[in-house]
């Protein structure tokens, strides 16, 4: 696993979660979409990670999985912290967050790099 691209992948990830748990905040709008935004997040964490990494398929899954749980994780709890969720989503959330990374980082290395 490459431990750059994992710290690169969350870093981004959680500043993506924060900004969207202090929007949510003062905007129930947002937060009524706090698991699909939030779960959205981690997939492009996922994503960031299998292309920065450039590792197998399964380093790939891993590393996506582990970006996209942790930025989830950190994100949640200062929305509970907040009082904008309950602690339940702390785990159902991280877990749904999680996966959502995971399969981020598969799609990202089955699908051919775009040419920039």
């Amino acid at each position: 696993m490459n431990r750059t691209a994992l710290l690169i992948a969350t870093a981004i990830g959680l500043a993506l979660q924060l900004i969207m748990v202090v929007a949510g905040h003062f905007n129930g709008a947002i937060a009524g979409m706090f698991a699909i935004v939030g779960m959205l997040i981690s997939l492009v964490a996922g994503v960031i990670y299998a292309r920065r990494a450039q590792d197998s398929l399964g380093d790939a899954v891993l590393g996506g999985g582990l970006a996209g749980g942790l930025c989830a994780l950190i994100g949640i709890a200062v929305s509970v912290a907040l009082g904008d969720v309950a602690p339940t989503a702390l785990v159902v959330g991280t877990m749904g967050s999680a996966v959502a990374g995971l399969i981020g980082g598969a799609v990202s290395r089955a699908l051919p790099a775009p040419d920039l």
